[in-house]
Protein backbone atom coordinates (compact mmCIF):
# COMPACT_ATOMS: atom_id res chain seq x y z
CA UNK A 1 0.00 0.00 0.00
CA UNK A 2 1.04 3.77 -1.19
CA UNK A 3 0.20 6.43 1.76
CA UNK A 4 0.69 9.89 0.28
CA UNK A 5 1.26 13.03 3.25
CA UNK A 6 1.51 16.83 3.12
CA UNK A 7 1.78 19.03 5.72
CA UNK A 8 2.23 22.64 6.04
CA UNK A 9 5.07 23.88 8.70
CA UNK A 10 2.98 23.59 11.86
CA UNK A 11 2.44 19.65 10.99
CA UNK A 12 6.13 19.32 9.70
CA UNK A 13 7.10 17.86 12.74
CA UNK A 14 4.34 15.20 13.42
CA UNK A 15 4.45 14.23 9.62
CA UNK A 16 8.09 13.28 9.72
CA UNK A 17 7.76 11.20 12.70
CA UNK A 18 4.35 9.23 11.03
CA UNK A 19 6.68 9.05 8.14
CA UNK A 20 9.13 7.21 9.41
CA UNK A 21 7.24 4.80 11.60
CA UNK A 22 5.11 4.07 8.80
CA UNK A 23 7.92 3.32 6.58
CA UNK A 24 9.63 0.97 8.93
CA UNK A 25 5.86 -0.65 9.04
CA UNK A 26 6.91 -1.55 5.22
CA UNK A 27 4.42 1.21 3.61
CA UNK A 28 5.66 2.58 0.81
CA UNK A 29 5.39 6.31 1.58
CA UNK A 30 5.33 9.67 -0.86
CA UNK A 31 5.93 12.85 1.09
CA UNK A 32 4.58 16.09 -0.56
CA UNK A 33 5.99 18.45 1.88
CA UNK A 34 6.84 20.94 3.30
CA UNK A 35 10.01 20.24 3.95
CA UNK A 36 10.62 22.38 6.75
CA UNK A 37 9.47 24.32 9.95
CA UNK A 38 9.32 27.58 7.74
CA UNK A 39 6.06 29.07 7.82
CA UNK A 40 3.89 27.76 4.12
CA UNK A 41 0.70 27.65 2.91
CA UNK A 42 -1.28 24.23 3.55
CA UNK A 43 -2.94 24.77 0.01
CA UNK A 44 0.25 24.27 -1.78
CA UNK A 45 0.79 20.93 0.01
CA UNK A 46 -2.60 20.15 0.10
CA UNK A 47 -3.19 20.26 -4.04
CA UNK A 48 0.13 18.42 -4.99
CA UNK A 49 -0.95 15.66 -2.18
CA UNK A 50 -4.80 15.61 -3.48
CA UNK A 51 -3.31 15.53 -7.37
CA UNK A 52 -1.18 12.29 -6.51
CA UNK A 53 -4.60 10.52 -5.06
CA UNK A 54 -6.54 11.48 -8.08
CA UNK A 55 -3.69 9.92 -10.33
CA UNK A 56 -3.14 6.98 -8.47
CA UNK A 57 0.62 7.74 -7.13
CA UNK A 58 -1.31 6.56 -3.69
CA UNK A 59 -3.57 5.14 -2.69
CA UNK A 60 -4.88 7.16 0.62
CA UNK A 61 -3.48 10.60 1.71
CA UNK A 62 -2.91 11.67 5.33
CA UNK A 63 -2.50 15.66 5.51
CA UNK A 64 -1.46 17.45 8.61
CA UNK A 65 -1.64 21.09 9.38
CA UNK A 66 -2.60 23.34 12.54
CA UNK A 67 -6.44 22.12 13.25
CA UNK A 68 -6.65 19.60 9.93
CA UNK A 69 -9.53 22.05 9.15
CA UNK A 70 -7.66 24.24 6.49
CA UNK A 71 -5.73 21.73 5.02
CA UNK A 72 -9.15 19.29 4.28
CA UNK A 73 -10.88 22.09 2.97
CA UNK A 74 -7.98 22.67 0.14
CA UNK A 75 -8.20 19.22 -0.62
CA UNK A 76 -11.61 18.67 -1.06
CA UNK A 77 -11.61 21.42 -3.57
CA UNK A 78 -9.87 18.90 -6.08
CA UNK A 79 -12.65 17.04 -7.59
CA UNK A 80 -12.32 14.11 -6.92
CA UNK A 81 -11.24 13.92 -3.53
CA UNK A 82 -12.77 13.00 -0.18
CA UNK A 83 -11.42 14.05 2.55
CA UNK A 84 -12.40 14.12 6.52
CA UNK A 85 -10.87 15.88 9.37
CA UNK A 86 -10.85 13.28 12.21
CA UNK A 87 -10.11 13.06 15.77
CA UNK A 88 -10.48 9.27 16.42
CA UNK A 89 -10.55 6.30 15.25
CA UNK A 90 -14.32 5.69 15.40
CA UNK A 91 -14.31 8.87 12.97
CA UNK A 92 -11.64 6.91 11.03
CA UNK A 93 -13.52 3.90 10.61
CA UNK A 94 -16.95 5.74 9.36
CA UNK A 95 -15.44 8.05 7.28
CA UNK A 96 -13.70 4.97 5.09
CA UNK A 97 -16.96 2.44 5.74
CA UNK A 98 -19.78 4.95 5.22
CA UNK A 99 -17.88 8.05 2.37
CA UNK A 100 -15.08 6.04 0.73
CA UNK A 101 -12.95 8.75 1.69
CA UNK A 102 -9.42 8.57 0.34
CA UNK A 103 -7.73 11.25 2.40
CA UNK A 104 -7.86 11.84 6.15
CA UNK A 105 -6.61 15.15 7.86
CA UNK A 106 -5.85 16.37 11.27
CA UNK A 107 -4.46 19.01 13.49
CA UNK A 108 -0.63 18.82 14.57
CA UNK A 109 -1.19 18.49 18.49
CA UNK A 110 -2.40 14.70 17.68
CA UNK A 111 -0.43 12.71 19.66
CA UNK A 112 1.73 10.17 17.61
CA UNK A 113 0.43 6.97 19.12
CA UNK A 114 -3.27 8.65 18.25
CA UNK A 115 -2.57 9.65 14.84
CA UNK A 116 -1.40 5.97 14.22
CA UNK A 117 -4.36 4.55 15.90
CA UNK A 118 -6.28 6.95 13.30
CA UNK A 119 -4.20 6.22 9.58
CA UNK A 120 -4.22 2.22 10.47
CA UNK A 121 -8.05 2.10 11.24
CA UNK A 122 -8.41 4.50 8.23
CA UNK A 123 -6.14 2.21 6.06
CA UNK A 124 -7.49 -1.07 6.85
CA UNK A 125 -11.10 -0.21 6.70
CA UNK A 126 -13.25 -1.05 3.43
CA UNK A 127 -16.13 0.77 2.31
CA UNK A 128 -19.24 -1.00 3.04
CA UNK A 129 -20.74 -1.04 -0.74
CA UNK A 130 -24.35 -0.50 0.53
CA UNK A 131 -27.03 0.85 -1.49
CA UNK A 132 -27.44 3.76 0.87
CA UNK A 133 -23.89 5.12 0.79
CA UNK A 134 -23.44 4.44 -2.82
CA UNK A 135 -26.87 6.48 -3.23
CA UNK A 136 -25.33 9.62 -0.99
CA UNK A 137 -22.30 9.61 -2.68
CA UNK A 138 -23.43 9.28 -5.83
CA UNK A 139 -24.88 12.79 -5.38
CA UNK A 140 -21.91 13.96 -4.20
CA UNK A 141 -20.54 13.19 -7.46
CA UNK A 142 -23.55 15.14 -9.11
CA UNK A 143 -22.49 17.80 -6.85
CA UNK A 144 -18.96 18.05 -7.42
CA UNK A 145 -20.00 17.85 -11.57
CA UNK A 146 -22.66 20.49 -11.36
CA UNK A 147 -25.65 18.03 -12.18
CA UNK A 148 -27.08 17.70 -8.96
CA UNK A 149 -30.89 19.58 -8.44
CA UNK A 150 -32.60 18.63 -5.05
Amino acid sequence: MKLGFASDHRGFKLKNELINYLSKKGYSIIDYGTNSDISCDYPDFAYKLGKGIVNHEVDFGIAICGSGIGISIALNKIKGIYCAKVSDEEEALHTRSDNDTNAIAFGEKMSFEKAIRIIETFITTPFSNLDKHIKRLNKLKDIESGKYHA
